[in-house]
């Protein structure tokens, strides 16, 4: 873990900075000598959009003048990645102390000119990582599909060359209330670990209930004490309070809210603060991640996979919520990250087997038994039903398998009564599920990859309510004729698909959630591969 930077010696350091240039007796001329010039073309060379920016200025310098202007986006560039590791950033990636160093080292034209590469080349890095995040979601899981919103590197220099330096680079991070939120966690995470922590962790091998009492009772009532979900007291009893206080905790990580501190609650209570501290230094990549200048949109669907739910979310605030099931812990059916745009529903939907499933489900089956899942149809490439008694299953791989395997609309199809489509090359989608029992489960991976909802009839009111007046007789009509009917949305939604162990709710308070695909862990080990640390700070 490392401390936090003491403010006071960073600020002398910027000051002690400010003439250094001057001290090394050189300075960019008012017009660039030859020496200033080849030595930032040749610094430049491996870089075309570095290269392109100082060519079209005329290698006028923005960093290594005399002039107050250079200055300042000296001191704003120094003081920005001095504080990198508050957005959880990598700072040795541009560390402050070398870019000093380098400064003073500046002996000669040519060094001015190389050190001007050198500081655009830091601020480039800089402004990409804290505005759209320095890991490479597919690098990590090549289910993270997401598409980064990297911005233009050479207009990036140019707006700020023409900027209030400051101004300029507290303006690059998200945005969002979330990523604020998730900020301020951080630093409050950061002081408890200052502190110790949360003290000792909750050692019982048997279920906490009211009426409990004992050792484990009061290292429970400690524990809830230290991470602020129960005021002082000295009671050694679990009493009423105890179980809201456990109840609140439950509801704050995804567990049932029923006040019984059974194995999953007791786990999860003593789950070390450096583990809180790294998840929310991991959503706040990911929400770096989606810092598009568009945003989410002003209307959008949100589907955080750990937490189980789909959100409609219109102007920041969630106008209706379901519960859902996602895609199995199994590396084949882990539903991808992903962001598109909802523009139709289909009310008594049919279901295409997808290749994947058939190969991995139903070809073994029909080659064991052609019999076997009747209420499939083999459809050839004409069209029409074929019988399964003229088929020769074992001649067959999922590569030359010439059928669609299709589901006809109806109560028990696998799809349900209406599925919501935002068209993607990864075949996923939200939909309605004759397996209504998953619903009352904490856990809810059981798809194939696609997203199945509690109530998906009320979302479809929803939704068709923005377009007209009755949308229940209108879409219950559709549905009682048992026909396959595509509806378009007059406006198409933008869809998240997400992954957020760690988040916020309205009110600032953070959430935590498992992380059952795995996936946070392995972002969290390239954050640490690429020096991210984890900072005590003792106040």
């Amino acid at each position: 873990m490392a401390p936090r930077s003491p403010r006071g010696a960073l600020v002398a350091r910027i000051l002690a900075l400010g003439a250094a240039l001057i001290l090394a007796g050189v300075a960019a001329a008012a017009s660039p000598s030859a020496a200033f010039r080849q030595a930032v073309a040749e610094a430049a060379a491996g870089d075309r959009d570095i290269a392109a920016f100082y060519q079209a200025a005329d290698y006028q310098p923005i960093w290594t003048g005399t002039g107050r202007e250079d200055r300042a986006r000296r001191e704003a560039l120094l003081r920005a990645v001095s504080e990198a590791d508050d957005h959880g950033l990598p700072e040795g990636r541009y560390d402050a102390d070398d870019i000093a160093a380098a400064i003073r080292a500046a002996r000669s034209e040519s060094d001015l000119g190389r050190l001007e590469v050198d500081l655009s080349r830091a601020f480039l890095r800089y402004a990409r990582d804290v505005q759209t995040g320095f890991i490479t979601p597919a690098s990590v899981d090549p289910d993270i599909v997401r598409e980064v919103p990297l911005r233009d590197r050479r207009q990036l220099l140019l707006a700020f060359a023409a900027s209030t330096p400051d101004a300029f680079l507290r303006a690059l991070p998200p945005k969002s209330q979330e990523y604020t939120r998730l900020m301020k966690a951080k630093f409050q995470l950061e002081r408890t670990l200052g502190q110790g922590g949360w003290g000792p962790t909750v050692e019982v091998r048997d279920t906490l209930r009211p009426g409990d009492q004992g050792p484990g009772v009061i290292a429970l009532r400690n524990r809830l004490i230290a991470m602020g979900y129960l005021g002082r007291t000295a009671t050694t009893a679990f009493d009423a309070r105890m179980q809201s206080a456990v109840a609140a905790f439950q509801s704050d990580h995804g567990l049932t809210a029923d006040g019984v501190a059974g194995p999953s609650t007791i786990a999860e209570l003593n789950v070390p603060v450096e583990t809180r501290l790294g998840q929310v230094m991991v959503a706040m990549e990911r929400e770096r991640w989606m810092n598009t200048p568009e945003g989410r949109g002003k209307t959008h669907i949100w589907v955080n996979l750990p937490d189980f739910h789909m959100q409609l979310v219109d102007d920041g605030k969630v106008t209706f919520q379901t519960r859902a099931v996602v895609g199995e812990n199994r590396l084949d059916k882990h539903t991808p990250e992903f962001s598109d745009m909802m523009t139709y529903m289909e009310v008594n939907p049919d279901w295409t087997v997808p290749r994947s499933i058939l190969a991995r489900d139903y070809l073994p089956k029909f080659q064991a038994n052609p019999n076997a899942a009747r209420y499939l149809q083999l459809i050839d490439s004409s069209g029409r039903q074929v019988s399964r008694e003229a088929i020769d299953f074992s001649r067959y791989t999922a590569r030359n398998f010439p059928f669609t395997v299709r589901q006809a609309p109806g109560d028990a199809n696998a799809l349900g009564r209406v599925k919501f489509m935002f068209p993607n090359p990864h075949a996923i989608y939200l939909h309605d599920t004759p397996a209504k029992e998953l619903f009352s489960r904490e856990v809810r991976a059981y798809s194939s990859g696609c997203i199945r909802l509690n109530d998906p009839f009320d979302f479809a009111y929803e939704l068709l309510s923005r377009q007209m007046a009755n949308p229940k007789p209108y879409f219950d009509g559709i549905l009682a004729t048992g026909r396959q009917t595509r509806v378009d949305l007059e406006t198409p939604i933008p869809v998240h698909l997400v992954y957020r162990t760690a988040f916020t709710d309205a009110k600032g308070r953070v959430q935590y959630r498992r992380d059952f695909y795995g996936r946070d862990a392995m972002i969290w080990d390239a954050m640490r591969a690429a020096g991210v640390a984890l900072r005590a700070v003792r106040s």
